[in-house]
């Protein structure tokens, strides 16, 4: 038994049929539960895949292991993989859909070795409390794994494996948008340039992104999707802390956002970076909540606010430079896209994971002592050495005055006795000779060598 979760359009479905290649394999999925989807409807879409794999003649199953017990009589000997994909929406509705499950499995795993059942699902809060979490699926499950995005050099190479040429600038310029989400990437078209192959997925009418946002709070948040999004729209300006986000979103002091939060994290929508003491090396009290999504950021503030616009195509002969608010979001993107491949950063500094002691977003507060600061990415290793990253994005040059920019906070910055400070340059985009010739930079990383071909 494997259970693979992970959030829309990640390629959980896509990895499990590559997997099932050369097997006999066999795919169900519940369908979206919308008002007036029932159980007995979830049923009857079963059987109806039941009846096209397998050539029956039509059924209908009343009870969910009739169902599965119906699928043993058809196993052969085989090296057969079942997918089970989007069970939440299979089985939410009907509390003896699990049971039913673990008892089928029981009695079907002991008569047969050949079976690989896959539970897959988007809605990762469930299949986190309901199977991975749950008392009657312990020591059942071989294989757990949560599929994130693709990493920038994967994305780079399956974008090259479909004809499609850029700078890596424009190939940033699309990754800050989608991410590595599989699905969106596969939207782009080879014989389109980057600039157009944006517009039409997010500044035409018809394009697939315009709609593609209320599609996720819908079908995974279901009734709460509105509490979720005003949870995101909080976060689409920058990273704040639980007291900040119950501030503005008018919560009290009881437990209810925390939840909302956990659930965004766990769906992978939100990254959760805790703070932590540089001199006692200890975590702190507070934690910075972080919009992960790249996609999500971007419609919450590019698309959102020209919705009507698009829907007039406004923008059909109007470049993307023009838009509101698309020079100035560019390089929050970036930074996010490097956070979420902060490992490139590590090796491109020869940082040994093992090394280090937290690497992460880092907000000093304001004391009598010290001004406040924020760090897009400092790294603290176990030699006392701290890594303190900046990330520039630029249509033309990053010029010398960065170095007195990062120095500032280097003088602001609380340091201990016996810690060095590295400054390292983080950039999409070129520098100039000075910034290279300053010698004040411990590394210049350039983030398009991670994706250049």
């Amino acid at each position: 038994m494997v259970v693979i979760k992970g959030r829309r359009r990640i390629g959980k479905s896509r990895l499990v049929a590559e997997f099932a290649k050369g097997k006999t394999f066999l795919s169900f999925s519940g369908i979206a539960p919308v008002i007036g989807v029932t159980v007995q409807e979830q049923r009857d879409i079963f059987a109806r895949q039941f009846v096209a794999q397998f050539r029956t003649i039509p059924l209908t199953f009343s009870d969910w292991y009739d169902a599965f017990m119906h699928l043993s009589e058809k196993l052969t000997d085989e090296p057969t993989v079942i997918l089970f994909d989007e069970i939440s929406w299979m089985g939410s509705e009907d509390p003896t859909f699990l049971p039913k499950i673990k008892l089928w499995w029981d009695q079907m795993s002991e008569k047969k070795s050949n079976i690989t059942l896959i539970l897959c699902g988007s809605v990762s809060t469930w299949i986190h409390d309901n199977i991975i979490n749950s008392t009657a699926f312990f020591g059942r499950i071989s294989l757990h794994l949560t599929l994130g995005e693709l990493s920038l050099p994967e994305c780079s190479l399956f974008l090259k494996s479909r004809g499609v040429r850029a700078s890596a600038y424009d190939i940033c310029k699309i990754l800050s948008i989608t991410g590595g989400v599989p699905w969106y990437l596969e939207q782009i078209q080879p014989e389109k340039t980057i600039d157009e192959s944006i517009k039409g997925l997010c500044f035409y009418p018809s394009g697939l992104l315009v709609a593609e946002f209320r599609l996720i709070f819908h079908d995974l948040f279901d009734k709460r999707g509105s509490i979720y999004v005003k949870i995101a729209r909080s976060l689409a300006s920058g990273m704040k802390d639980y007291a900040k986000l119950r501030e503005e979103l008018g919560y009290g002091h009881g437990g209810t956002l925390s939840s909302y939060l956990d659930t965004l994290i766990t769906s992978g929508y939100l990254t959760e970076h805790k703070s932590w003491s540089i001199k006692t090396r200890k975590p702190g009290k507070k934690s910075l909540f972080r919009l992960s999504d790249n996609y999500v950021r971007f419609y919450l503030k590019v698309l959102e606010p020209q919705l009507e616009a698009i829907q007039r195509n406004a923008f059909e002969n109007i470049p993307l430079k023009s838009i509101s608010g698309w020079t100035s979001l560019m390089g929050f993107q970036i930074e996010n896209m490097v956070l979420n491949n902060r490992w490139l950063i590590l090796n491109a500094l020869g940082i040994h994971p093992q090394d280090v002691v937290v690497d992460n977003p880092y907000n000093q507060q304001t004391t009598t002592k010290h001004k406040g600061l924020q760090i897009d990415y400092l790294i603290q290793t176990y030699t006392n050495t701290l890594y303190l990253c900046e990330c520039k994005t630029t249509t033309s040059e990053i010029r010398v005055n960065v170095t007195k920019e990062i120095q500032e906070k280097i003088n602001n910055l609380s340091i201990p006795r016996r810690h060095a400070v590295c400054p390292v340059l983080i950039h999409l985009g070129d520098i100039s000779d000075a910034v290279r010739d300053s010698g004040f930079f411990y590394r210049i990383v350039d983030i398009g060598s991670f994706v250049d071909y």
